[in-house]
């Protein structure tokens, strides 16, 4: 009997079932460049971003504030990692052009940068929507919060996120969606299709993303307009939130870099399995782009807010 008669030796595994390598399609210098001076400016600016929180989280004494701090450096550790595991398997990918099939006969690596993918790119959004339920809840119930270790609440908060986005990302794993490599072969992500499983997948993705965002723009519209009542009213001169207000400002723009970021590819996804229309590669590749400038574009949020803050109390101690 030859080996390929064995039962399973001629059988595709599943992250190759519907592509695979080599592709047709080359990717342009552009791609390539695009991949490795994103990879390094987002890497550096989370690095900066950490440091300068780390020092803020130091100097701080308001307790909302530093919870609100907890979540920034749980949001610049996960867009850290996330550009650091994603990018080293794209740059490492144009740099070698490794061959997956050889690399990775049974779908062990794609499986884990489809995790990844998936992981990576949910945290944020999950995050962003719980520091608006946070920040809902310090602003309109002030006395619904508990008093006692609110760092510990809120490290407790990033951690369901975390283990949130993890039970996520494992469910192609149990059959629920797959995981397959994607064109041009430097990276592997759920197969986004209207049958089976992987419409699921394809449904539970894009619709966790667009709730975040949503309850994100509802949770967050409400507390400005109550926080501008607060400030506007007969009691302003009592109730100083400049802190508060400089929360808000963060938060809000953190939203609307994840809503332009990340709808075209999470609104993308969902009409193209809720119509059954075909997949278009340059469109996902455009969308993964968009959505990978959010882990570059937030660092820098925190870096001038929290070194503006840093300079304004040392001011103050000084006068």
């Amino acid at each position: 009997m030859n080996s390929s008669d064995l039962p399973g030796a001629n059988v595709t595994p599943v992250c190759y079932s519907i592509k695979s390598p080599p592709f047709k399609y080359h990717p342009t210098v552009a791609s390539i460049y695009y991949s490795s001076i994103f990879s390094t400016l987002g890497l550096s600016s989370n690095l900066i971003a950490f440091i300068v929180l780390l020092k803020s989280f130091r100097r701080t004494h308001n307790r909302s504030r530093s919870s609100f701090l907890i979540f920034l450096g749980g949001l610049v550790v996960t867009d850290f990692m996330g550009l650091l595991v994603t990018g080293l398997i794209v740059v490492s990918y144009y740099v070698t052009h490794f061959n997956w099939r050889e690399l990775d006969p049974n779908c062990h690596f794609c499986n884990f940068m489809g995790m990844s993918m998936v992981f990576y790119g949910l945290c944020p959004l999950l995050l962003g929507a719980a520091m608006a339920t946070e920040r809902f809840i310090g602003i309109n119930l002030p006395f619904a919060r508990s008093a006692s270790a609110p760092k510990r609440r809120t490290v407790s908060m990033v951690l369901m996120v975390w283990m949130t986005a993890g039970c996520i990302a494992l469910l192609p794993l149990t059959g629920i969606g797959s995981y397959h490599i994607q064109i041009p072969g430097s990276w592997c992500f759920f197969n986004i299709s209207s049958e089976g499983n992987d419409l699921a997948f394809s449904l539970l993705f894009s619709l966790v993303g667009l709730i975040c965002i949503t309850a994100s723009f509802l949770l967050n519209t409400v507390s400005v307009v109550t926080l501008i009542k607060v400030c506007c009213g007969q009691d302003s001169a009592q109730r100083r939130r400049d802190h508060e207000v400089e929360m808000m400002v963060q938060l809000i723009l953190i939203m609307t870099i994840a809503s332009v970021c990340w709808c075209p590819l999470l609104i993308y996804i969902l009409m193209s399995v809720v119509t059954a229309a075909p997949v278009s590669v340059e469109k996902i590749l455009f969308g993964i782009r968009m959505a990978t400038c959010n882990q570059i574009f937030d660092p820098w949020i925190y870096i001038v807010f929290q070194v503006s803050w840093l300079r304004r109390v040392k001011s103050n101690v000084k006068i």
